[in-house]
């Protein structure tokens, strides 16, 4: 029996963060190195043209984003990864695609109303900075996964509304071409279930349970806009100053101190192991300085990340060998593509 489909899109915005790594890119390399799934990653590099429109900035984005992804484990021989742009049949399904969603459903979609929201607060035009990319990406997110016909997708629960999407426009396009679909539907209620003689599979989504949220250096959610991000790959020195940056109490070095309420032990015992960090809970409670359980922070995390970061900068200094990688990944995936485009055509009349 074959696998099921595993489709994961991640958007090129810059180096990844540890708060990325720990809650979406961790999870998702365990995953695909799993072999439970027929695993599909691609870089998502024309929804970026949404907001990044420097051809020089977006290209190197690209680079980061597969270098990262390489460098914490993803093995290009057991998972297919690919650029969106390498595979053109996906802007062409959307074209098609657009033609069966309805404009009310893009008016829902979360980052268009978060725009239009913000734009009326500041009391300017309710579509003020909102392009037809914004506007519409939800459409081309549903094409990145049913290009592939993909049975699952993770996401976060705030992407969620995305795969319902994607969802609504496979149903929208089966009750149009697919015989008796809709009443099959109603028969078999259970959505994981392929209807006989569809064409494109509505996907399901896998929500990751109990995905770390990592704070950033000021306690708030880690985010680049915030500028309170860790990046993945800092170097030694840039990891000491960043670390020196987080927020801590006014405690003297020889008061025991809570490892509960520190974000310093949250941090680290998000990466050490539980030897280490028992013996870090046991020195917080009878004593320690700042200092010292930064400099412990700093230990283990270049412990964790040395070897990463020597294979993400080689990966960077030599991009030709991503080129390849993203190439073999893009040659895996469009006979496949373009067989389904071929029966999409059939399927609407024009060809």
């Amino acid at each position: 029996m074959s696998k099921k489909i595993c489709l994961t899109g991640v958007k090129p915005t810059g180096m990844p963060h540890l708060g990325n790594y720990i809650g979406a890119i961790k999870p998702a390399i365990e995953m695909a190195n799993s072999g439970l799934y027929d695993s599909y990653y691609f870089i998502a590099d024309y929804h970026s043209l949404i907001n990044v429109h420097d051809a020089k900035v977006l290209k190197n984005y690209i680079y980061e984003v597969a270098a990262t992804w390489l460098a914490m484990g993803l093995d290009p021989k057991t998972v297919t990864l690919y650029k969106q742009s390498d595979v053109p049949e996906i802007l062409e399904l959307n074209w098609i695609m657009n033609c069966f969603t309805s404009k009310g459903l893009m008016n829902r979609a979360h980052a268009y109303k978060a725009m239009v929201q913000e734009n009326e607060k500041e009391e300017r035009d309710r579509d003020s900075g909102v392009n037809m990319g914004l506007f519409s990406y939800p459409v081309l997110m549903a094409c990145d996964i049913m290009i592939l016909n993909a049975d699952v997708v993770p996401v976060g629960a705030d992407q969620l509304q995305h795969i319902e999407i994607a969802r609504d426009i496979a149903h929208s396009f089966n009750s149009i071409y697919v015989k008796d679909y809709e009443k099959m539907r109603q028969k078999s209620p259970d959505s994981k279930y392929k209807i006989k003689g569809s064409i494109l599979t509505p996907p399901e989504a896998i929500v990751a349970e109990g995905n770390k949220l990592l704070s950033g250096l000021d306690g708030r959610k880690m985010s680049k806009s915030y500028n309170n991000h860790i990046p993945l790959f800092s170097t030694e020195k840039e990891l000491q100053k960043l670390i020196n940056r987080i927020t801590t109490d006014s405690s003297g070095p020889t008061e025991p101190k809570n490892p509960d309420d520190s974000l310093i032990f949250d941090f680290y015992q998000t990466f050490a192991t539980a030897d280490q960090t028992a013996d870090l809970r046991s020195r917080y409670l009878k004593g320690i300085g700042w200092g010292e359980a930064k400099a412990d922070l700093l230990n283990v995390l270049n412990e964790t990340l040395r070897g990463p970061r020597e294979i993400y900068n080689e990966l960077m200094n030599d991009t030709k060998k991503i080129d390849l990688i993203l190439e073999e990944g893009a040659s895996r995936v469009r006979p496949q593509a373009q067989k389904l485009i071929q029966e999409i055509k059939k399927t609407i009349g024009v060809k």
